[in-house]
Protein backbone atom coordinates (compact mmCIF):
# COMPACT_ATOMS: atom_id res chain seq x y z
CA UNK A 1 0.00 0.00 0.00
CA UNK A 2 1.70 3.30 -1.16
CA UNK A 3 0.98 6.86 0.18
CA UNK A 4 -0.47 8.92 -2.56
CA UNK A 5 -1.30 11.84 -1.35
CA UNK A 6 -2.30 13.74 2.37
CA UNK A 7 -5.43 15.71 2.31
CA UNK A 8 -7.14 18.26 4.73
CA UNK A 9 -9.78 15.23 6.10
CA UNK A 10 -8.24 12.53 4.38
CA UNK A 11 -5.41 10.19 2.88
CA UNK A 12 -5.36 8.47 -0.11
CA UNK A 13 -3.25 5.39 -0.70
CA UNK A 14 -2.88 3.05 -3.97
CA UNK A 15 -3.62 -0.17 -3.14
CA UNK A 16 -1.47 -1.97 -6.24
CA UNK A 17 -4.98 -4.21 -7.47
CA UNK A 18 -6.17 -1.44 -9.34
CA UNK A 19 -8.00 0.56 -7.05
CA UNK A 20 -7.25 3.21 -4.27
CA UNK A 21 -7.99 3.24 -0.45
CA UNK A 22 -9.64 6.60 1.22
CA UNK A 23 -8.72 6.94 4.80
CA UNK A 24 -10.87 9.30 6.31
CA UNK A 25 -9.80 11.64 9.18
CA UNK A 26 -11.58 13.19 12.52
CA UNK A 27 -10.64 16.87 10.96
CA UNK A 28 -13.03 18.80 9.36
CA UNK A 29 -13.01 22.17 7.74
CA UNK A 30 -13.25 25.48 9.58
CA UNK A 31 -12.05 28.42 10.93
CA UNK A 32 -11.09 29.72 14.15
CA UNK A 33 -12.26 26.23 15.79
CA UNK A 34 -15.91 26.74 14.49
CA UNK A 35 -17.29 24.04 11.74
CA UNK A 36 -17.63 25.47 7.97
CA UNK A 37 -17.86 23.37 4.84
CA UNK A 38 -17.17 25.85 2.72
CA UNK A 39 -13.53 26.58 4.48
CA UNK A 40 -10.27 25.26 2.86
CA UNK A 41 -8.22 25.16 5.73
CA UNK A 42 -9.05 22.58 8.72
CA UNK A 43 -10.74 24.30 11.68
CA UNK A 44 -11.12 21.92 14.12
CA UNK A 45 -11.03 18.14 15.09
CA UNK A 46 -13.88 16.09 15.58
CA UNK A 47 -13.50 12.95 17.71
CA UNK A 48 -15.54 10.11 15.48
CA UNK A 49 -16.12 12.14 12.54
CA UNK A 50 -14.09 10.21 9.87
CA UNK A 51 -16.28 6.99 10.83
CA UNK A 52 -19.42 9.18 10.64
CA UNK A 53 -18.26 10.27 7.35
CA UNK A 54 -17.51 6.93 6.09
CA UNK A 55 -20.68 5.79 7.41
CA UNK A 56 -22.93 8.77 5.23
CA UNK A 57 -20.50 8.21 2.32
CA UNK A 58 -21.38 4.51 2.04
CA UNK A 59 -25.03 4.83 2.71
CA UNK A 60 -25.33 7.48 -0.33
CA UNK A 61 -22.64 5.70 -2.11
CA UNK A 62 -24.52 2.68 -2.66
CA UNK A 63 -27.74 3.87 -2.91
CA UNK A 64 -26.23 6.11 -6.23
CA UNK A 65 -24.85 2.79 -7.61
CA UNK A 66 -27.55 1.05 -7.66
CA UNK A 67 -29.74 4.19 -9.58
CA UNK A 68 -27.15 4.15 -12.17
CA UNK A 69 -25.57 7.16 -10.77
CA UNK A 70 -22.20 6.75 -11.54
CA UNK A 71 -19.50 7.18 -9.16
CA UNK A 72 -15.72 5.51 -8.60
CA UNK A 73 -16.90 3.94 -5.03
CA UNK A 74 -16.19 0.29 -4.77
CA UNK A 75 -16.38 -0.57 -0.91
CA UNK A 76 -16.17 0.83 2.54
CA UNK A 77 -14.85 -0.40 5.96
CA UNK A 78 -16.74 1.89 8.68
CA UNK A 79 -14.85 0.79 11.51
CA UNK A 80 -11.64 1.23 9.92
CA UNK A 81 -12.70 4.47 8.57
CA UNK A 82 -11.52 3.65 4.99
CA UNK A 83 -13.36 3.84 1.49
CA UNK A 84 -12.05 1.69 -1.61
CA UNK A 85 -12.56 3.04 -4.94
CA UNK A 86 -11.65 3.32 -8.62
CA UNK A 87 -8.79 5.24 -9.88
CA UNK A 88 -10.03 9.04 -11.18
CA UNK A 89 -8.32 12.09 -12.52
CA UNK A 90 -8.75 15.37 -11.42
CA UNK A 91 -10.28 18.38 -13.95
CA UNK A 92 -7.09 20.22 -14.19
CA UNK A 93 -6.01 20.29 -10.25
CA UNK A 94 -9.42 19.63 -8.58
CA UNK A 95 -12.99 21.70 -8.79
CA UNK A 96 -15.64 21.80 -6.26
CA UNK A 97 -19.35 21.82 -7.17
CA UNK A 98 -21.80 23.70 -4.65
CA UNK A 99 -25.44 23.25 -5.21
CA UNK A 100 -27.64 25.54 -2.93
CA UNK A 101 -30.70 25.64 -1.77
CA UNK A 102 -30.44 28.69 0.60
CA UNK A 103 -28.46 31.80 0.83
CA UNK A 104 -25.81 31.72 3.49
CA UNK A 105 -22.04 31.48 3.68
CA UNK A 106 -20.12 32.96 0.93
CA UNK A 107 -22.71 33.42 -1.27
CA UNK A 108 -24.12 36.23 1.34
CA UNK A 109 -20.96 37.53 1.33
CA UNK A 110 -20.57 37.62 -2.67
CA UNK A 111 -23.62 38.51 -3.31
CA UNK A 112 -25.33 40.27 0.11
CA UNK A 113 -26.30 43.65 -2.05
CA UNK A 114 -29.12 41.44 -3.32
CA UNK A 115 -29.86 38.86 -1.72
CA UNK A 116 -30.92 37.73 2.30
CA UNK A 117 -29.79 35.69 4.40
CA UNK A 118 -31.35 31.92 4.55
CA UNK A 119 -33.20 33.27 0.56
CA UNK A 120 -34.19 29.95 -0.89
CA UNK A 121 -32.39 29.32 -4.04
CA UNK A 122 -33.36 27.10 -6.61
CA UNK A 123 -30.38 23.95 -6.52
CA UNK A 124 -28.02 26.94 -7.59
CA UNK A 125 -24.57 25.35 -8.55
CA UNK A 126 -21.05 26.62 -8.71
CA UNK A 127 -18.19 25.75 -9.58
CA UNK A 128 -14.92 26.58 -7.83
CA UNK A 129 -11.29 25.65 -8.56
CA UNK A 130 -9.60 23.93 -5.57
CA UNK A 131 -6.65 26.11 -5.18
CA UNK A 132 -6.21 26.80 -1.73
CA UNK A 133 -3.04 30.03 -2.15
CA UNK A 134 -5.92 32.15 -4.38
CA UNK A 135 -9.10 30.74 -1.84
CA UNK A 136 -10.80 28.22 -3.87
CA UNK A 137 -12.28 30.97 -7.06
CA UNK A 138 -15.22 30.81 -8.66
CA UNK A 139 -14.68 29.89 -12.43
CA UNK A 140 -17.11 30.22 -15.11
CA UNK A 141 -18.29 27.60 -17.50
CA UNK A 142 -16.37 29.48 -20.72
CA UNK A 143 -12.82 30.30 -18.49
CA UNK A 144 -13.34 26.22 -17.70
CA UNK A 145 -13.57 25.63 -21.10
CA UNK A 146 -10.86 28.06 -22.65
CA UNK A 147 -7.98 27.36 -19.74
CA UNK A 148 -8.54 23.82 -20.89
CA UNK A 149 -10.24 22.15 -17.38
CA UNK A 150 -12.93 20.51 -19.05
CA UNK A 151 -15.51 20.99 -21.88
CA UNK A 152 -18.60 22.71 -22.71
CA UNK A 153 -20.13 19.11 -22.71
CA UNK A 154 -18.57 17.99 -19.31
CA UNK A 155 -19.65 20.99 -17.74
CA UNK A 156 -23.30 20.25 -18.73
CA UNK A 157 -22.84 16.97 -17.66
CA UNK A 158 -21.19 17.86 -14.25
CA UNK A 159 -24.33 20.21 -13.72
CA UNK A 160 -26.80 18.09 -14.29
CA UNK A 161 -25.64 15.43 -12.13
CA UNK A 162 -24.98 17.49 -9.14
CA UNK A 163 -28.64 18.64 -9.42
CA UNK A 164 -29.60 15.07 -9.36
CA UNK A 165 -27.45 13.81 -6.85
CA UNK A 166 -28.16 17.16 -4.59
CA UNK A 167 -32.00 16.85 -4.88
CA UNK A 168 -31.82 13.16 -3.95
CA UNK A 169 -29.65 13.86 -0.56
CA UNK A 170 -32.14 16.55 0.16
CA UNK A 171 -35.27 14.42 -0.45
CA UNK A 172 -33.33 11.43 1.89
CA UNK A 173 -32.69 14.42 4.58
CA UNK A 174 -36.39 15.98 4.51
CA UNK A 175 -37.80 12.45 5.82
CA UNK A 176 -35.70 13.19 8.79
CA UNK A 177 -37.08 16.70 8.73
CA UNK A 178 -33.46 17.85 8.01
CA UNK A 179 -33.42 20.74 5.90
CA UNK A 180 -30.20 20.80 3.72
CA UNK A 181 -28.93 24.36 2.99
CA UNK A 182 -25.79 23.36 0.55
CA UNK A 183 -23.65 20.90 -0.11
CA UNK A 184 -20.14 20.49 -1.92
CA UNK A 185 -19.57 17.41 -4.28
CA UNK A 186 -16.30 16.45 -6.13
CA UNK A 187 -16.45 14.82 -9.56
CA UNK A 188 -13.61 13.19 -11.79
CA UNK A 189 -13.10 11.12 -14.81
CA UNK A 190 -13.29 7.54 -13.73
CA UNK A 191 -9.97 5.39 -15.08
CA UNK A 192 -11.01 3.20 -18.33
CA UNK A 193 -13.50 5.24 -20.62
CA UNK A 194 -13.06 8.79 -18.51
CA UNK A 195 -16.34 8.73 -17.83
CA UNK A 196 -17.69 11.46 -15.22
CA UNK A 197 -18.22 10.16 -11.92
CA UNK A 198 -19.30 11.61 -8.61
CA UNK A 199 -15.55 10.83 -6.38
CA UNK A 200 -14.40 11.63 -2.92
CA UNK A 201 -17.17 11.56 -0.35
CA UNK A 202 -20.84 12.49 0.23
CA UNK A 203 -21.03 13.79 4.42
CA UNK A 204 -21.87 16.10 6.95
CA UNK A 205 -18.26 17.53 6.67
CA UNK A 206 -19.39 18.82 2.96
CA UNK A 207 -23.08 20.38 3.69
CA UNK A 208 -24.96 23.12 5.68
CA UNK A 209 -28.19 21.32 6.93
CA UNK A 210 -30.39 22.60 9.60
CA UNK A 211 -33.14 20.86 12.06
CA UNK A 212 -35.67 22.98 13.84
CA UNK A 213 -34.03 26.20 13.09
CA UNK A 214 -30.51 24.70 14.34
CA UNK A 215 -27.60 24.52 12.25
CA UNK A 216 -26.46 20.52 12.73
CA UNK A 217 -22.48 19.11 13.13
CA UNK A 218 -21.08 16.02 11.17
CA UNK A 219 -21.74 13.73 14.19
CA UNK A 220 -25.61 14.64 14.60
CA UNK A 221 -26.18 14.68 10.83
CA UNK A 222 -24.90 11.20 11.13
CA UNK A 223 -26.90 10.10 13.66
CA UNK A 224 -29.86 11.20 12.16
CA UNK A 225 -29.83 10.38 8.88
CA UNK A 226 -28.96 6.63 9.81
CA UNK A 227 -31.58 6.59 12.00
Amino acid sequence: MELLYKGKTKNVYDLQDGTYLLKFKDDVTGKDGVFDPGANTVGLTIEGVGKAGISITKYFFEKFNEMGIPTHYVDADIDNATMRVLPATFFGNGVEVICRYRAVGSFIRRYGMYAKEGQVLDAYVEVTLKDDKREDPLITEDALEMLGIMTREEYKTLVDLTRKISNIIKDELAKKDIELYDIKLEFGRVSGDNHIALIDEISGGNMRAYKNGEKLDPLELEKLILS
